[in-house]
């Protein structure tokens, strides 16, 4: 039995970078025997067990054959036969496809070290286009890496399987996971680009394709990545410039329902959406209609997503309105921080000890009254002091 540390670990630590995971691959071994090792099993479509002390994934070198269409459509083969070669042979990219034995040494059969020096993302072998998930992982490579391009050959088997029909085959989930990952490297924009160029995106996301290069959605995107905005941020800027492009219409809904996305994800990307034209003229708003915006967003119940709004609104404005963005959401955290210090319980018993013979209806809504009125006071006092020389 022979161990073998294998992708995205030896690709990172080539290139001077953090290693984080590390995939093990064991030749010449069955899956009993190393279970009498005391790996422990957790592979449901092949062998991959944990080591029983460090718990990280060790799987059996195996080869695949299509049997079928899209990501799953594979029969695996596991046998003490399968080499390491053959087992690096059918990774996606040949920077995923280096491996280095227990003595340290670089095993290098696909030319993977070449391809990071020269920055160039391309595919081990023809098994690539088997597998449409490829696509998103390349794309979601060139996020991660800005320097480096996609091979032309690889780019024309990109596309050669859209045209094939490969990428209808996806589950949305799968799709989600990959586009939410690469919305969080650090050139994001990169990753779209890369599935326009092989016609993937009109297949995946045709409201976003549509979209895409009337507006500069690019910038945005990497304005969201430059400023450390989270997922939800970075999603929402998508779904805003479908609404700026196409108008008041459902298409950013039908992106996320075509998607998948979490519920909290759609829901702060709508939010955003809706709150976009109040965070964008926030300096303008009187205290009645700051208030309402925050009653709209649930600002008072919810004040770490509306400060999520207002960043990621400040982040928007330098692309989408630069002229206003000195003055985007000027003052929203003081002005929520004093709507929020309004002492509501205390207003409820001023208002019921004075209303005595009120009905319960009566009584409430009178400390509702109470209750906006003193917030809307404060907002006025804090407007006056944002406004003060």
């Amino acid at each position: 039995m022979k161990v073998y540390r294998v992708g995205g670990s030896v690709r990172d630590e080539l290139l001077g970078l953090p290693v984080q995971d590390r995939d093990w691959v064991v030749v010449g071994t069955t899956p009993e025997q190393m279970a009498a090792q005391g790996f422990k099993p957790v592979g449901r479509d092949f062998p991959v067990f944990l080591h029983p002390q460090s718990h990280e994934e060790y799987a059996l070198a195996r080869t695949e054959r299509k049997a079928g269409r899209g990501y799953r459509g594979f029969v695996v083969h596991c046998a003490p036969e399968v080499t390491l070669e053959d087992d690096l042979r059918r990774r996606d990219l040949t920077i995923n496809a280096m491996a280095r034995d227990a003595s340290g040494q670089l095993i290098d059969p696909w030319g993977g070290q070449e391809d990071l020096r020269r920055r160039i993302l391309r595919h081990v072998s023809e098994a690539f286009a088997e597998d449409p998930v490829r696509i998103l992982r390349t794309a979601r490579f060139a996020a991660r890496f800005e320097d480096f391009e996609v091979a032309p050959s690889t780019q024309a088997l990109m596309h050669a399987m859209v045209q094939a029909g490969e990428v209808d085959a996806l589950i949305a989930e799968r799709v989600w996971q990959e586009i939410a990952t690469g919305l969080m490297e650090r050139a994001p924009e990169r990753m779209f680009r890369v599935l326009i160029d092989c016609g993937a995106l009109p297949r995946l996301l045709p409201e976003l394709s549509r979209a895409w290069d009337e507006l500069p959605r690019s910038a945005l995107i990497r304005a969201c990545s430059d400023a450390g905005l989270g997922l939800y941020e970075r999603y929402a800027s998508l779904t805003l410039q479908i609404n700026e492009t196409t108008g008041p219409t459902s298409l950013d809904t039908a992106c996320s329902d075509r998607l998948r996305v979490p519920v909290p994800c759609r829901d702060f990307a709508r939010l955003a959406v809706l709150m976009w034209p109040h965070l964008r003229d926030w300096s303008e708003l009187q205290a009645q209609q700051r208030l309402a915006a925050f009653e709209a967003g649930d600002a008072l119940r919810r004040p770490e997503r509306a400060l999520g709004l207002a960043q990621w609104a400040r982040a928007a404005a330098q692309i989408l309105d630069p002229r206003a963005a000195p003055s985007v959401a000027l003052g929203f955290e003081r002005d929520l921080a004093a709507a929020r210090g309004i002492d509501a319980g205390h207003i409820a018993q001023a208002v019921s000890a004075g209303a005595a013979t009120a009905t319960p209806h009566q009584r409430s809504s009178q400390i509702a009254a109470a209750v906006r009125a003193a917030r809307i006071g404060a907002l006025e006092r804090s407007g006056s002091q944002s406004a003060a020389p």
